[in-house]
């Protein structure tokens, strides 16, 4: 790698370790770490119930509706909450995208580039 290169590399490296350390950008995290946390441990604790709930307990191999049982009917679910929690993601998301345009808006009136 050439000099230019290398020094280009370190200023934007800079860039971004001054963009981390203001306060919008950390409030940007913890608000996304608020969001997010608690959706995916549902998600994981939801997804992998069934594999465990079908493999160790009898529970869902019962009949719900003639042939079908609770493990098709949980796994159908999977796919409605799954679709559910992108949907309430995609809502949230236009904060989160607007406070990353305010987190670089600073940065920019504050000198960088």
């Amino acid at each position: 790698m050439d000099h230019a290169k290398q020094e280009k590399l370190e200023v934007e490296k800079t860039k971004f370790e001054r963009i981390i350390e203001t306060g919008k950008f950390k409030e940007l995290m913890d608000q996304k770490k608020k969001f997010l946390s608690p959706y995916t441990v549902f998600f994981l604790l939801f997804y992998f119930a069934l594999p465990i709930m079908t493999s160790y307990t009898k529970l869902l191999h019962q009949p719900a509706f003639g042939d079908i049982n609770w493990a098709w009917i949980f796994a159908f679910a999977q796919f409605i909450m799954t679709w559910t929690l992108v949907t309430i993601y995609m809502k949230k998301s236009s904060k989160f995208d607007k406070l990353a345009a305010d987190v670089t808006e600073e940065f920019v009136k504050k000198g960088g580039e």
